[in-house]
């Protein structure tokens, strides 16, 4: 691990990793436990890690350094005393800049808000601090978290840390969250999701990202784009890391989840289950053709490595197009959106990105009945959906149709979520999991499970991970 230019850093490098490039979530916690590794050290690398290579990559808005010590030296004392949260405890994460935490700023990525102290803590983070999470700061994201490129002209749009030549969208609206993790500057990190915006950032950066169905974790303390939609998940860079993230995120207490853990039960219990058996719906051939070469081939491996495990494979013709469903959500976001930003959005004076007033003034002239309609046509499409899929675990998409391009060429008109909107427009919930190279930047694979079945996505994750073993870091730098 390069970049670390503090003594206590290199404590880091010298625990043995069997995870892959980086030292996991659980595996920092059995380090804790055991005394091989302290906070103070772990949470002193990532803040060496963020001085060095943050200033080309821009993954933070704010970095709380003395802080984030501070709270090492506590969590160094309580393992110490022998007092043990769970697994969450010491472990260094990074926070979307759309939560709020009292007393700190909140700009919800909006130059027009980048004094706005926040009021309260939300519950989401609420639980993170009190399960001993370590907080090293705020990530960027997209103005107001309306957007699926991670792009921000005024707030500064993150680098795709897989190109250290040109700088390539990392996907977004959770965009720092994304580059963080997957350039180690932090173990894992909230992002929230409303038409992709965890798993978008998540397949463009190679990592694991989680959307969980809505209204399954609190959205209190979190800026809204539309709440019908807006959900916090966790990113990270396994599927058991996200399932941890997400345990904590859950509420669940810190004793129950370590049990858990260390005895493979409750939530744990579907990771080793395997695929053998299940029924895996699959693109048919029109959708097939919206996948660029290299992504469709990462695909069609990822599904002979899953066949090869032993699940069935059944094309699955869903009736209204996956581009019809993900312009049905655009409209629906666009109508929450402008309710929510309405006062920002409708002064002209503020300095506002161009693209995003774009995209929020279209929701400016949705009528009442326009918007009760597609409440009504969303609930008879989830119907349909259910119908289609009866019978089957799981749908398997790619995540997105294409590596993320160069900041450069991106096209603000053509957003990247045709694989992932639907899932939010239905009700869904949905794993990304890295599935390959193609062109040196990383692709992702989506599981689509039912609502409220997210065992069932992170155990076929899992299953697709360990066959798959460990996803290749970015080069460093």
């Amino acid at each position: 691990m390069t970049g670390l230019t503090h003594p206590a850093s290199e404590a880091i490098a010298l625990i043995p990793d069997t995870d892959g490039p980086y030292l996991s979530l659980v595996g920092l916690a059995d380090a804790y436990r055991s005394g091989d590794l302290r906070p103070t050290a772990v949470v002193r690398a990532h803040l060496d890690r963020i001085a060095a290579r943050d200033p080309m990559l821009g993954a933070f808005q704010a970095v709380y350094a003395e802080d984030a010590m501070r709270l090492a030296e506590a969590a160094d004392a309580l393992f110490a005393a022998g007092t043990d949260l769970g697994p969450f405890q010491g472990i260094p994460f990074a926070l979307k800049d759309i939560c709020d935490v009292a007393g700190r700023i909140t700009t919800g990525g909006s130059k027009a808000m980048e004094t706005r102290i926040s009021p309260a803590t939300g519950t989401l983070a609420t639980r993170l601090f009190t399960a001993g999470g370590i907080m090293l700061g705020k990530t960027k994201t997209v103005e107001c978290a309306f957007g699926g490129w991670g792009t921000n002209r005024h707030m500064g749009t993150p680098r795709n840390p897989w190109d250290r030549e040109t700088h390539r969208v990392p996907g977004g609206s959770s965009s720092g969250t994304g580059v963080a993790v997957a350039a180690d500057l932090a173990v894992c990190g909230v992002g929230t999701d409303t038409g992709g915006s965890v798993r978008l950032p998540a397949a463009f950066c190679g990592i694991v990202g989680l959307k969980l169905t809505e209204g399954r974790l609190p959205t209190d303390g979190i800026l809204p784009l539309a709440a019908t939609l807006d959900t916090p998940g966790p990113l990270a860079r396994s599927v058991i890391d996200a399932l941890t993230m997400f345990l904590v995120m859950d509420g669940q207490p810190g004793h129950a989840i370590a049990r858990d853990l260390a005895n493979r039960t409750g939530a744990f219990a579907a990771l080793d289950q395997g695929v053998r058996g299940l029924r895996l719906g699959v693109l048919d051939e029109e959708e097939r053709t919206h996948c660029a070469p290299g992504v469709l081939a990462c695909y069609d491996a990822a599904l002979e490595d899953l066949a090869g495990l032993g699940a069935e494979l059944r094309p699955v013709a869903l009736g209204r197009s996956l581009a019809d469903l993900t312009g049905d959500c655009g409209r629906l976001i666009a109508a929450e959106a402008w309710f929510n930003h309405r006062a920002l959005f409708g002064d002209p004076a503020l300095p506002l990105d161009p693209d995003l007033r774009t995209r929020m003034l279209q929701g400016r002239d949705i009528s009442a009945a326009d918007y009760q309609q597609m409440r009504v046509d969303r609930h008879t499409d989830r119907a349909a959906y259910l119908e289609a899929t009866r019978g089957l675990d799981a749908l398997l998409t790619p995540t997105v149709r294409d590596v993320a391009p160069p900041l450069a060429s991106v096209d603000q008109d053509e957003p990247p979520g045709h694989f992932a909107r639907f899932v939010n427009w239905l009700g869904l919930c949905a794993l990304t999991v890295p599935s390959g190279l193609t062109q040196g930047l990383p692709t992702g694979l989506q599981i689509v499970a039912r609502p409220d079945d997210e065992g069932m996505a992170l155990r076929i994750g899992a299953s697709f991970e360990r066959a798959h073993g460990p996803f290749p870091a970015p080069p460093p730098g």
